[in-house]
C-alpha cells in the first residue's frame, strides 16, 4: 500500500529537527533508520502530515567509553551495536541482542535510538536496555533530560518522549565480568519474539521480558525472588507474575506464561554458568 502524502523536512541537526517537531507538533514523524515507522505508514496505521528526516545528523552514531557507561547515539545502527568492540567488552548483552534483530538488511538501516522510541512490547533491544540498566537522553526545546529506561516506556507503542524531542544517546552501565544471557523463542529466525528474556546478573539482579506485556518491562517477581535468595527455578516459577501476556495467532496468554516461566529458567542458568 502507498502511503498518504505529506512534507518532507530534511534536518542537518539536532536543534533544526527539535524546531521542525515544535513547528508542526503531534503532525510531524522523526525518520530515522525508518523500519519501524514505514511500515505503518504503508498500512495507514500512521499517517503524518510531516517527515523529519534525522537519518543524516553528524554526531548521533558515535559509540564511546563514558567512564562508568557506554554511550551509544541514537543513530547508531543494529549493525554497530552488534560490531562494537566496545560493547562487546564492557555490555555484550547489547551487542549480542542487537545481532539478533531482523536481518542484515534491517540491522544496516533500524536504528537503537529508532528501536527504543517506538516502544514495542515484542522488540528486543528494549529488553536489553531494561536489563543493562539503562538510561536514555532526550534534548527538546527546553534543553536536555536523561530518562531511566525502567521508567521510559509508559504504554502500548508509547514512550516518556514529548513531541518535540528527540533521543540523541542511550547510556549503558558497564556490565563487566556479571553474567548475562538472552533467550528468545520464535517460528523462524527473523520473527519478533514469541516471549523472550534478557537477564543481567550483577550486584542487582536484572531480567527483562520481550511480548509479556503492554511495554517492555522487566520482572519484577523474578528480580524480588532472586534478591531474596531464590534458586533459578524458584525465582523463574513467579516470572508471569505482574504480566499481562497478551493472546494472538502465535500463542495464547496463558502460553506465553509457561514459555516465560521456562526461558527465565533457561537465561538464569546460562547467566549464572
Amino acid at each position: 500500500m502507498i502511503p498518504a502524502a505529506l512534507k518532507y523536512v530534511e534536518a542537518d541537526s539536532a536543534t533544526a529537527a527539535i524546531a521542525a517537531l515544535s513547528e508542526y507538533g503531534d503532525e510531524a514523524k522523526l525518520l530515522a533508520g525508518g523500519h519501524s515507522l514505514i511500515p505503518l505508514m504503508r498500512f495507514r496505521l500512521a499517517v503524518p502530515a510531516v517527515l523529519v528526516d534525522i537519518s543524516r545528523l553528524d554526531g548521533l552514531s558515535d559509540i564511546t567509553d563514558a567512564g562508568d557507561h557506554i554511550a551509544v547515539g541514537a543513530l547508531a545502527k543494529h549493525a554497530e551495536v552488534e560490531s562494537s568492540s566496545l560493547l562487546q567488552s564492557e555490555a555484550p548483552l547489547l551487542a549480542h541482542v542487537a545481532s539478533k534483530v531482523g536481518d542484515p538488511s534491517v540491522r544496516h538501516r533500524g536504528t537503537l535510538g529508532g528501536s527504543l522510541a517506538h516502544g514495542d512490547p515484542a522488540s528486543d533491544l528494549p529488553a536489553a536496555v531494561l536489563a543493562l540498566g539503562g538510561s536514555i537522553v532526550v534534548q527538546g526545546p527546553d534543553g536536555e533530560r536523561v530518562i531511566d529506561a525502567a521508567e521510559f516506556f509508559t504504554g502500548f507503542l508509547e514512550t516518556a518522549i514529548s513531541e518535540t524531542e528527540i533521543i540523541t544517546e542511550v547510556r549503558i552501565p558497564k556490565s563487566g565480568s556479571a553474567g548475562w544471557s538472552f533467550q528468545k523463542f520464535n517460528r523462524r529466525a527473523q520473527d519478533w519474539a514469541i516471549v523472550g528474556v534478557a537477564a543481567v546478573l550483577g550486584a542487582s539482579p536484572k531480567v527483562s521480558l520481550i511480548n509479556m506485556g503492554l511495554t517492555p518491562l522487566r520482572a519484577g517477581a523474578v528480580e524480588s525472588a532472586l534478591a531474596g535468595g531464590g534458586s533459578a527455578a524458584e525465582a523463574a516459577s513467579v516470572a508471569a507474575e505482574g504480566t499481562s501476556a497478551p493472546s494472538d495467532l502465535n500463542g495464547d496468554a496463558e502460553y506465553r506464561d509457561h514459555l516465560a516461566r521456562v526461558l527465565v529458567e533457561r537465561a538464569l542458568d546460562e547467566a549464572s554458568s
